[in-house]
């Protein structure tokens, strides 16, 4: 009898761990992460997301409402940090890590560095809690982008690209 609670605690100790190694590998996921840095003028910008697929469907105006706050990808909050006081579109940000949250608009979009940057999404959002926030300009995509993606150019101009929409954004 003992020997049988022995070996059903370490068959379930090996099926938790198994399940727990299984969840940690992100890279199965449908929405990807994923990780873009750059170091600009001596200043290291990073960027963790992840990046969900079109799919057939309708991004900005349908799947991503305007006006409304977005995680700016899928799955745990984006976040960005920067390695020294910078100024994002030229308005200062201290150095640190934040969440990176946007508001995406047919004419306008706004970017949103927030303090909490180890969320799920934007559920936990809280406009309280913004560092800064900027307002851009979408553009024309050069064709469909499938899949969201966050670049850094050696400017330090990051853009967002997905479905038919880019928005750019400068940090120096």
């Amino acid at each position: 009898m003992k020997t049988l609670k022995i070996a059903s605690l370490f068959a379930m100790s090996l099926l938790l761990a198994f399940s727990v190694s299984a969840q940690k590998d992100k890279s199965k996921r449908p929405s990807p992460p994923a990780q873009v840095s750059q170091e600009v003028g001596g200043t290291k910008i990073t960027i963790d997301y992840s990046r969900p697929s079109k799919r057939g469907r309708e991004i900005f105006g349908g799947l991503e409402d305007y006006g409304k706050v977005w995680r700016t990808g899928a799955n745990e909050s984006t976040w960005i940090e920067v390695s020294s006081d910078v100024k994002v579109e030229g308005k200062p940000l201290a150095a640190g890590k934040y969440g990176l949250f946007t508001i995406p608009g047919e004419d306008e979009w706004t970017i949103i560095f927030n303090k909490k940057w180890d969320g799920w999404g934007a559920y936990e959002y809280k406009e309280e809690d913004d560092v800064l926030r900027v307002k851009v300009k979408p553009a024309s995509a050069d064709g469909v982008v499938e899949m969201f993606t966050i670049d850094i150019d050696n400017n330090g101009d990051v853009s967002l690209a997905w479905d038919q929409t880019q928005v750019t954004f400068s940090i120096k």
